[in-house]
Order: C-alpha cells, then sequence, then structure tokens
C-alpha cells in the first residue's frame, strides 16, 4: 500500500500545477454542465448537479463560472453539448486502466486515448474488460492537525460513513457511493473539508515490476493531460523506490 500511497502523493502535487494553469477549474466545470444536461439545473432534484457543485467549490472555482456552466448544461444558454464516456484497459504490468471522459467530440477523444495506450505499451479494450474491478466511492479528506481522532471517526460513522483512516496528516473518510450526498452534508456542518470526492477504488491491487513503472507513470500522467479525460484510475501497487529512481 505504500507506493499506492506515493502514487496519491504523486497526483497531488500534479493537481496543485494543473490547478494553477486552469485545467482543473475546465474539468470541474464541464462535469457541472453534463450534470446539468442529464439531470436538469435544479441541485435538489439532481444528486449528481449537487456533487459536482460541490467538487468545484472545494476547488475554490468561482461562483459565477459554476452558474453560467449550471445554465449551459441545462440548455439553458447557449454552449457546447458534452457526453460521459469511460474508456477501459491494460496498462504497462497488466494494471488495469479506467479512464472517464467527458467530450463533445468522441471520434477526437477514442484517438487520443488509443494513441497513449499503444505509446506507452498498453492496450485499450472493450467496456467492461476491467470495470468490474473496481467500485464507485465517495471519500472525504478532512486535515487531521488538532483534531480528535476518535470524535471524527464517531462523527463519520454516525453521519453513515463506511470507515476512515488516517495517512499522514489527513482523515480519509469513506463512504458508500449512494450515501455520500448524506454524509458530506452531515459532516460539513462540523468540518471543513480539504477535498471531498466520488471516486472507484479497486478490488484488488497488481504489483508492477520495476522495469514496468517508468512507462505506466508516464501513461497515467500522459491520460491525465488530455482536455477531455476528467480522472483515471488504476489498480497499481508501485514502490516507493521505483518512483524515486525515477527521479535520479
Amino acid at each position: 500500500m505504500s507506493g499506492h500511497s506515493k502514487w496519491a502523493t504523486i497526483r497531488r502535487k500534479k493537481e496543485k500545477i494543473d490547478a494553477a494553469r486552469g485545467k482543473i477549474f475546465t474539468k470541474y466545470l464541464k462535469e457541472v454542465m453534463t450534470a446539468a444536461k442529464l439531470g436538469g439545473s435544479n441541485e435538489s432534484a439532481n444528486p449528481r448537479l449537487k456533487t459536482a457543485i460541490m467538487k468545484a467549490k472545494s476547488a475554490n472555482v468561482p461562483l459565477e463560472s459554476i452558474t453560467k456552466a449550471k445554465l449551459k448544461g441545462a440548455g439553458e444558454l447557449p454552449g457546447v453539448h458534452y457526453e460521459d464516456i469511460n474508456y477501459e484497459g491494460y496498462g504497462p504490468g497488466g494494471v488495469a486502466v479506467i479512464v472517464e471522459t467527458m467530450t463533445d467530440n468522441k471520434v477526437r477523444t477514442v484517438g487520443e486515448v488509443r494513441h497513449l495506450f499503444t505509446r506507452f505499451g498498453g492496450n485499450l479494450g472493450e467496456n467492461g474488460s476491467v470495470g468490474w474491478m473496481f467500485k464507485k466511492i465517495g471519500q472525504i479528506v478532512i486535515n487531521a492537525e488538532g483534531k480528535n481522532e476518535d470524535a471524527i471517526l464517531e462523527d463519520a460513522l454516525e453521519a453513515g460513513a463506511e470507515d476512515m483512516v488516517k495517512e499522514d496528516d489527513k482523515f480519509v473518510i469513506t463512504t458508500a457511493f449512494e450515501d455520500y450526498l448524506s454524509v458530506c452534508d452531515k459532516l460539513e456542518k462540523k468540518y471543513e473539508f480539504e477535498s471531498n470526492e466520488v471516486t472507484m477504488i479497486a478490488d484488488n491491487e497488481v504489483k508492477v515490476p520495476s522495469d514496468k513503472v517508468k512507462n505506466l507513470i508516464s501513461l497515467l500522467e500522459a491520460l491525465e493531460d488530455l482536455d477531455d479525460v476528467n480522472d483515471v484510475y488504476n489498480n497499481a501497487d508501485i514502490d516507493d523506490a521505483d518512483v524515486e529512481a525515477m527521479g535520479k
């Protein structure tokens, strides 16, 4: 699990860089648009939209931009229409990879995703080829500094969460997907979130051979850099030493 933790650290650093470029803002706004398109602009009647707006706010996306994206998606303002498409495949070392995209041009997106899988020694598969290995969950992160772990755990479980673990200086709370919004509603009244999101985790991880680590990480980073990609999930177990060796 230490390898997974290391990769999570890399992702957090990368997200900070992306945010500076405005890319994270764009992704969150696209998610707001799609949610509004599928379920309308009423947040109370559209859980997906409510989640998308919470994520955008947690990333400090301006409220004016969020509102405009919501209205565009609902067809109340003229704009581009996006649709959700997931791609599945295997990366170097037999690692299962799911790529969540939001696109207004399926031909462009699948071409870009397929090219990267091929370039870095992976294989793009059919829908369902690896999806069965993953489950969707809610995840809430709270800064642990100055806080009582037992008290937060008790509050989280009472709110309907499934579990909580401490990782470095963070409390990571997990929920069932269907309970995510209600748990967020209850906990945000007591605590400030560092982040909160719906994500996917694998039932089992795959140990990545040392000689495959560089290509795998290059593939994952390149996929995340595509404009149409919202999230990339994988079941890799990577040794810290292999990641550190890449920087030497």
